[in-house]
């Protein structure tokens, strides 16, 4: 029984040796000669004591079941992973260069807390000194395109405008095609006040302009009947006038040089106080009702009222005023000169907006693409004729246009009410205040119009909004009578910034 199960078994034995997929020119008994060899290298021992394999002869080719590919014909360059430079005369400095190599790929990929690889591998700080970053100074430097592919077809000597750098995050992650130039960081703006002022009694009342800040560093501000001064230099409060429990103030409004303060009162008159002395200089009157906005030139003081009607007022002549510009069929609530005194924007509550010159008593330029009241004016200082305006609750637009061409260049939808815009000095930004409903303080890089931050903190519409002197700090006024100072604007490059103690200190005081 045995002997036929044995039977059996030879002939599948056989089928099996037969059915190995074997190299043309290959016998099974030259594939039992490579298996002895493989087990004569991994185990001498073995070799020995078993039987006597024959050693091929080495001008007959060998055959196995792996695959080695070769590498000849690979473009290893383009990838720039192989080192070009001439070889080291020595073992040791062959070792020192890998050391330095294994250290400055160790130390970017991994970060530069990373440990040396060996005790004997230099730090980062001697690798620097040394130059190794520097491909042209040390052939032991990796290339600057390391893990980057190498484009072959910029051509030779063309400027690049890419960041070269070896840390991984000049990895390109962009879009095929994309510009890969080096990002600018956005600037970082502070979303909390520095400084905040108490100032009881400040108006929720949309047509009036009660802060303004002077040349000379000092703060007017408009709460119920009086003017109160705050020195942002000592901190120091000053009373300049009372215009009685009959009147109130309206308006306020610096000249240009900071040392006399225009009032507007309820009454209609138009007051000029120095500022110094704290002692009133005249009274102009024209106006028939309460005087909600002021804007001076160099020698003249213009002046809009509820009554429809802008006066405009030389101060060196003894009349009250000198010109009546008529147009608007509702309150005046916005007066803005030009940065060259040639032209004067106007906004009112009828939703116009108009531009005069200084010979006209009718406006040059008439925009009616509002549809709510135009109170917030500013004139770009970077851009002559580039004229800013903002609607009200029902517009909520801010509005750009080229008072040289009479024409529309842009709008911006921001989302509420627009109560105040004011252009940097320093930068090609602009700072807009707002009312209903977030209360909002929003900066916009122009001319993308790309908001920058968003200051929030006002409970009130912040009606109010003035410029420190050397352009960098804002402060916002809101009728929870309070008024706040933000750090917005970088510091100019031509001046020194005004940063005296007494300004920048923390905390909160009265300003009465």
């Amino acid at each position: 029984m045995e002997s036929v199960e044995n039977a059996a078994v030879q002939p599948d034995r056989s089928r099996s040796r037969t059915r190995l997929n074997l190299p043309a020119g290959m016998a099974a008994e030259r594939l039992r000669v490579e298996i002895s060899r493989a087990v004569s290298v991994l185990n001498p021992a073995v070799a020995g004591g078993g039987g006597g394999g024959s050693t091929p002869s080495p001008t007959r080719m060998s055959y196995s079941d792996r695959f080695i590919p070769s590498r000849s014909s690979s473009n290893l360059a383009g990838f720039a992973l192989l080192d070009n430079s001439p070889s080291l005369g020595s073992d040791a400095s062959k070792e020192e260069g890998v050391a330095v190599y294994s250290m400055l790929l160790r130390s970017e990929l991994l970060g530069g807390d990373a440990g040396p690889l060996s005790p004997g591998t230099p730090d980062k700080n001697s690798l620097v000194s040394a130059g190794v970053r520097d491909s042209t100074k040390s052939p032991l430097s990796p290339s600057r395109n390391l893990l980057r592919f190498k484009s072959d077809s910029r051509a030779a000597g063309a400027p690049c405008h890419k960041s070269e750098s070896l840390s991984p995050g000049a990895l390109d992650f962009g879009t095929t095609g994309a510009s890969s130039s080096p990002v600018k960081l956005q600037r970082k703006v502070s979303r909390v006040p520095f400084k905040v002022l108490d100032a009881p009694a400040l108006q929720d009342d949309f047509y009036l302009n009660l802060v303004d800040w002077s040349a000379h560093n000092v703060l007017a501000v408009g709460l119920g009947n009086c003017v109160y001064l705050w020195s942002a230099s000592t901190s120091k409060v000053t009373k300049l006038c009372d215009l009685g429990h009959d009147d109130s103030v309206c308006s306020v409004a610096w000249t240009h040089r900071g040392t006399y303060l225009a009032v507007g009162s309820n009454a209609g008159e138009v007051q000029i106080w120095d500022a110094i002395r704290c002692k009133k200089v005249r009274t102009m009157e024209g106006h028939r009702t309460r005087v909600g906005t002021l804007a001076w030139n160099s020698v003249t003081l213009s002046s809009g009222s509820r009554d429809r009607n802008i006066l405009n007022h030389d101060v060196r002549v003894p009349e009250d005023y000198t010109s009546k510009l008529c147009g608007h069929k509702s309150e005046v609530c916005g007066l803005k000169w030009s940065f060259d005194d040639r032209e004067l924007a106007s906004g009112g509550n009828d939703n116009q907006l108009f531009v005069w010159n200084q010979l006209s008593t009718q406006p040059v330029c008439k925009f009616s693409e509002h549809t709510a009241a135009v109170k917030a004016i500013a004139w770009s200082p970077h851009q002559h004729g580039l004229l800013t305006s903002g609607g009200g609750t029902a517009d909520r637009c801010i509005r750009f246009w080229n008072t040289s061409t009479n024409s529309h260049i842009n709008c911006v939808d921001t989302g509420g009410q627009v109560c105040n815009l004011m252009w940097s000095k320093n930068v090609n930004e602009l700072v807009s205040t707002h009312g209903y409903s977030q209360n909002q303080i929003i900066v916009w890089r122009y001319p993308t119009m790309t908001k920058l931050t968003t200051l929030t903190g006002h409970t009130y519409r912040v009606l109010y909004l003035s410029m420190s002197p050397d352009g960098q700090t804002i402060v916002t006024g809101a009728g929870d009578e309070t008024l706040r100072f933000w750090n917005v604007f970088p510091s100019p490059k031509s001046q020194n910034a005004v940063r005296d103690s007494g300004m920048w200190s923390l905390g909160r005081t009265h300003i009465r």
